[in-house]
């Protein structure tokens, strides 16, 4: 982690004291990086989609960087004795962007109709959702089928983002020309998007809660190359440049620059955690035996040295570290080609070539795939790199249209919200590119996770959790890589950017430029 970085230890000391009264006006300049597919959260879950819609859509929660809830559209809520009702209160007077009014019907369509069908991972929550209703316009209920512990962890608005239901209710969700122009009850409002250039969001004159926000625009920068994301922050073009936005390699020089803050929070909810999907349903990487062969072929300390800086960890299980419920009883793959070897003339793998699909996240993740390559042709393994572009990235792993694909997905702080999603058979579905894209089966594995899922006492969860944990190890339904670090880096005269457990994805909302 960055703390662990002598170099960046100044960079890091984030000043904690009391700041200026915030002031008002200004434009923050951000990098975005890759541009996004799409603004529609509903619909695409994506790392870029989710920082920039996050400012325009909103949830019924945040959450501060203990995990622990905050009022946003709800302003309050109440949890029965029995742990199977959850009643929200809503903020009044809230507007969606076009004018009209937002209500509890707008929630109800959102959870129980809109994103049942669109989100994959939120669905698996919903199933232990036996109703959702609208008692009055400011009141919505959620009734459980049984307890669910994580169940106050779903409210984000990556998770459950509010959609309008007067735009998409009987519509084509997914071709809605909507889409082009999203609406949503945030602190700011769309107001173009020029490909290939730039994103600009606008103060939403009309929010709910007063004063807010401070600054007057977010001009969203779209720079695809590297090395000009880094200069476009050393000549002042842009002033804030999100997690994953420079290559790792420039990280350790740009924060020694003057009036540059750096920090790791604002990751907390998310839990980053890299692997590659391996297709378990045909092709040599449907044997057991070539997974195990892949983790072991792989120098995953080379990577978290030469490519990451040293910011973030291995991955040893499908549960990263700093999420509950994780165990390091399990097997664990070191570098060890030998073995792999083993594996391979085991198996009878007879040098069939696989397709290797990098992140089109830029270079750092393209120089990973390189030496995944290398080192998968070490132990005689042949790899064939399939470049793609991220709407063709999207596409071949929503299609299943891939041998080994580079990842990396959110946790969200709990097994059940943002693990299981992607080892239970029930979440198999074209379509999606964040549900169990592997096709991985094992009756065990459902059956665990949903036994954790419901159960009443931290140790029994703990017990299941351990349990799965080391089944999935021994399978290797995908090749785990790291736990990732991703540092924001940023004007120190640009305050309050990250204040919640999402960092910038809301944190525009809180921030001002001191001038």
């Amino acid at each position: 982690m960055l703390k662990r970085l002598t170099t960046l230890a100044a960079a890091l000391l984030v000043s904690t004291a009391l700041h200026a009264e915030p002031v008002s006006g200004g434009r923050a300049n951000v990098v975005i990086q890759p541009e996004p597919p799409s603004l529609m959260v509903g619909l695409v879950q994506n790392g870029p989609t989710q920082m920039v819609a996050g400012n325009i859509y909103e949830g019924l929660l945040r959450y501060d960087t203990d995990l622990e809830p905050m009022p946003q559209l709800a302003k309050s809520w109440e949890v029965s004795e029995d742990g199977l009702t959850y009643t929200f209160k809503l903020h009044d007077n809230v507007k969606w962007h076009d004018g009209e009014p937002f209500t509890s019907a707008d929630v109800v369509f959102s959870a129980d109709k809109f994103l049942r069908e669109t989100h994959a991972r939120l669905r698996t929550s919903l199933e232990h959702v036996e109703s959702i209703t609208a008692p009055d316009e400011a009141t919505v209920v959620f009734k459980l089928k049984q307890p669910f512990g994580p169940f106050m962890g779903i409210f984000e608005v990556g998770t459950m983002p509010m959609i309008p239901k007067h735009i998409y209710e009987g519509t084509d969700y997914e071709n809605n020309p909507a889409n082009n122009t999203p609406i949503g009850t945030g602190p700011f409002k769309f107001e173009e998007w020029v490909k290939g250039s730039h994103i600009r969001l606008v103060r939403n004159e009309d929010y709910y809660e007063k004063g807010l926000p401070y600054l007057d625009e977010i001009y969203w920068h779209v720079i695809p190359d590297a090395a000009s994301r880094a200069v476009a922050y050393e000549t002042g073009v842009v002033d804030i440049l999100p997690g994953g936005s420079v290559e790792n390699f420039d990280v350790q020089r740009i924060a020694a620059m003057d009036n540059t803050c750096i920090t790791d929070k604002g990751w907390e909810y998310f839990g980053p955690h890299s692997w590659m999907w391996l297709n378990n349903r045909e092709g040599p990487t449907a044997d057991k035996r070539f997974r195990q062969a892949v983790m072991y072929a792989m120098d995953r300390e080379f990577a978290k040295s030469a490519l990451w800086n040293d910011l973030g960890k291995i991955a040893h299980s499908p549960v990263s570290s700093s999420t509950r419920f994780f165990t390091d009883d399990v097997n664990k793959y070191d570098h060890d080609p030998e073995k792999a070897k083993a594996l391979l003339d085991e198996m009878g793998y007879d040098g069939e070539t696989v397709r290797l699909l990098p992140l089109p996240y830029g270079e750092t993740w393209q120089r990973w795939a390189e030496a995944v390559k290398q080192n998968l042709g070490e132990v005689g393994i042949n790899v064939e790199i399939v470049a793609t572009d991220v709407a063709g990235w999207n596409q071949k792993l929503a299609e299943w249209d891939y041998d080994m694909a580079f990842t990396y997905l959110y946790q969200y702080g709990d097994p059940a919200l943002g693990v299981a999603r992607n080892y239970i058979s029930s979440n198999i579905a074209k379509g999606s590119q964040w549900n169990n894209v592997e096709g991985y089966e094992n009756p065990k594995v459902d059956e665990l996770f949903a036994q954790a899922a419901v159960a009443v006492t931290k140790e029994e969860r703990q017990q299941l959790y351990t349990e799965v944990q080391q089944i999935l190890t021994e399978d290797v339904p995908v090749a785990w890589l790291l736990e990732l670090g991703f540092p924001t880096i940023y004007r120190c005269n640009v305050k309050d950017l990250v204040t919640t457990a999402i960092g910038v994805n809301d944190g525009f909302k809180d921030a001002y430029i001191e001038e």
